[in-house]
């Protein structure tokens, strides 16, 4: 079992009738527009601060991502004095750990005590090592397909959607300048002062840490079950990760195949001798093929590549979308969001309860629904009693939305459903614009909005509220409000012309 005591932590234990008044929290999110970046301040029973770090990171595809990154390394450092008591980083993605590595001369005057990751990430676990090598196979074949269909031209308009739907995927793996995740999570990892991260999984009982005797950590995910991962295509197949699954197989051959002809004009798995037919390639560069007596050629050009001529018939003018020579690339958007969707299930996701009062704050990195859903039957011994992860949703006053509010990021009879404190609000990390030029169209899902606006009555915060950039702005409902005692933010950056750097509220 891959989860170990953290330092400073021991088993939870009942809380004495004694208990002092919890002092909350106070939680600064960092509004970057596409990424997740969250310092916890709690107050030590010696009225000193106790720091927690959640992720650190930007979109590749934002402009200026690293320098607003530093930006906010800078202020964290200022904040804390650069002591962080707890990192944790909830998963793999480029947009949650980027500022690790590309802040790395900022973060190395840090001193981080621990750092916490789910099990997923652990080198030294059987399951993990597993995932790594789909993780690493997966994503070699879509960069391979990405860098031809980049190459190619007149794509169809759905093959034209595959290409760019494999740069918004792939932004999560690499930075600007090609620099892989792992680089940026490994750099996390070698901040703290223990020799390695603290990996977790949901099981056991639930962490305490002796600087912070109000407060319980819960794990509810990743969870150990591949079908809850998503990382198969069907739930019955016995080693679907070891090999990359059959997508990233068929995607490989495909492209090593299609490599061959282009070098040799040798297609091996062709179902004619080589001396008959012409590689497509060659009929579209002009050349007569194989019998000089059939310009191949030229009937290619005309009936299959693409417009001769201005003054062409109607006939004869573009028959470009009977093409279909990319179309077998096609299943690179299936396995493009089978990797999306695996990291994203991944997420560490930690409850943490204030024991006096029982109140719940939710930090689910960016779960999706297989993650969300294999919470359903967890329980954790506390005491005499047991806990169970549909009481922790119940008493749940702040959620941190997972995966910038996108559709499959939420279940609704397994997540908001049983989100029912009257005393709940929610942060959105996500800028709406930013999202809808990498393609992401509807995020957050104005669906998920509804929700959380009815649940919460309107007690949501967006990366993107207009009031953030104003010095003194304040939110549209009134403060102090349920779980919210105060809001804080930074004012505009003119220089960059975005939003505030940071939103904080103060949580009971």
């Amino acid at each position: 079992m891959s989860r170990r005591p953290a330092a400073r932590t021991r088993p939870a234990s009942p809380a004495p009738a004694t208990t002092q008044q919890a002092a909350g929290v106070t939680v600064r999110h960092y509004c970057q527009g596409i990424g997740d970046c969250h310092l916890l301040t709690f107050k030590k029973a010696d009225g000193k601060p106790f720091r927690m770090l959640i992720d650190c990171g930007i979109h590749v595809s934002i402009t200026g991502g690293p320098a607003l990154v530093a930006d906010i390394v800078a202020d964290l450092k200022k904040e804390t004095g650069g002591n962080i008591d707890i990192l944790v980083v909830t998963h793999e993605h480029w947009d949650h750990v980027s500022g690790f590595l590309t802040a790395k001369d900022i973060f190395k005057d840090f001193v981080v005590a621990d750092v916490w990751m789910a099990w997923t990430e652990n080198p030294a676990d059987a399951e993990a090592t597993e995932l790594d090598k789909f993780k690493g196979q997966a994503i070699a074949a879509l960069q391979g397909v990405g860098q031809k269909l980049d190459g190619m031209q007149g794509l169809s308009a759905y093959m034209a959607g595959v290409r760019d739907g494999l740069q918004s995927v792939l932004g999560f793996q690499f930075g600007a300048a090609g620099e892989r995740v792992r680089s940026a999570r490994d750099a996390a990892a070698k901040l703290s002062q223990k020799p390695s991260p603290t990996y977790f999984e949901p099981g056991g009982p639930p962490v305490s840490i002796d600087a912070l005797p109000n407060l319980r950590i819960y794990v509810l995910g990743p969870p150990r079950d591949k079908a809850a991962l998503r990382l198969e295509e069907k739930a019955s197949e016995m080693f679907p990760l070891a090999s990359g699954g059959p997508f990233a197989r068929a995607l490989a051959s495909g492209l090593k195949t299609n490599e061959a002809a282009e070098a040799d004009y040798v297609d091996e798995l062709s179902p004619f001798e080589r001396n008959v037919g012409t590689p497509l390639s060659v009929a579209l560069k002009g050349d007569k093929g194989s019998d000089p007596a059939i310009d191949i050629g030229a009937f290619v050009r005309k009936h299959y590549s693409g417009p001769v001529s201005a003054a062409a018939s109607m006939e004869d003018r573009d028959q470009s979308w009977r093409r279909i020579d990319a179309d077998w690339m096609g299943i690179a958007a299936d396995l493009a969001l089978q990797l999306d969707r695996g990291v994203n299930n991944t997420s560490l996701v930690l409850a943490l309860e204030f024991i006096d009062s029982g109140r719940v704050l939710l930090f689910p990195g960016d779960a999706q629904i297989g993650n969300w859903l294999s919470w359903k039957d967890l329980k954790w011994p506390v005491g005499q009693g047991t806990v169970t992860s549909a009481d922790l949703l119940a008493r749940t006053v702040y959620l941190k939305v997972a995966h910038h509010g996108s559709q499959n990021a939420t279940p609704q009879k397994q997540g908001f459903d049983l989100l029912t404190s009257s005393d709940l609000s929610a942060f959105i990390p996500t800028n709406k614009t930013d999202a809808l030029k990498v393609h992401w169209g509807e995020m957050p899902y104005d669906g998920i909005l509804t929700a959380l606006e009815t649940k919460t009555k309107g007690r949501v915060i967006r990366a993107d509220d207009s009031w953030l950039a104003d010095a003194g702005g304040k939110p549209g409902f009134a403060s102090p409000s349920g779980s919210i005692l105060a809001v804080r933010s930074a004012p505009r950056d003119q220089a960059r012309g975005r939003g505030g750097l940071w939103v904080e509220v103060d949580l009971s």
